[in-house]
């Protein structure tokens, strides 16, 4: 579960660093770190690429942050920020290339509407599983399910329509009930 974060709070340390004030900086970064990681790890599931993604987004936070004009999007905009990187070295990986064939099925499939109850064994497999849907019906996965964000916050933080994220969304379910299928 995502802790709970004042936004008040963050509104005025976004401000803060941006005037200059390195230790709120210091705080907006602490606030972020976890989450994104996490989100990266997940995206990329290499610890060691996603620690270097994370250092190249915070670089960018640190370069660009006087530029956020609304510091109520300080979040969304780190997400997006994560996104873009982690999406730029998997696709320089080559991992991305083989992947985004998957893409032009987004379109066809709808999402099943059954639930199913599945054993803890194949359970704890989910974030393996997850690691092998595509990137793109991945991070919504992510955004949406593990990091509990609605489809239009995901769809903002992805910079894609809300009806993209639902696409893949219904995709990714697809994909992991299918490799779960599999699985049992």
């Amino acid at each position: 579960m995502a802790k709970i974060i004042n936004p008040k709070q963050e509104i005025f340390r976004v401000l803060r660093a941006q005037s200059g004030d390195k230790r709120a900086f210091d705080e907006l970064l602490q606030t972020v770190q976890a989450p994104l990681f996490r989100y990266i790890y997940r995206l990329v599931s290499e610890r060691a690429l996603a620690e270097d993604i994370l250092q190249e987004v915070f670089i960018i936070i640190y370069r660009k942050l006087v530029w956020l004009e609304n510091p109520k999007l300080f979040r969304a905009w780190t997400y997006r920020i994560a996104s873009r990187e982690a999406f730029r070295y998997l696709k320089k990986e080559k991992r991305w290339t083989e992947q985004i064939r998957d893409e032009t099925v987004l379109e066809t499939l709808s999402a099943e509407s059954a639930e199913e109850i599945y054993a803890p064994e194949l359970i704890a497999q989910i974030p393996k599983l997850i690691s092998e849907v595509s990137p793109a019906s991945r991070a919504v996965l992510i955004l949406h399910y593990l990091d509990e964000m609605s489809l239009s916050e995901a769809a903002e933080i992805l910079d894609i329509s809300l009806g993209t994220a639902k696409s893949r969304l219904a995709y990714g379910l697809a994909s992991l009930r299918q490799k779960i299928k599999k699985e049992q």
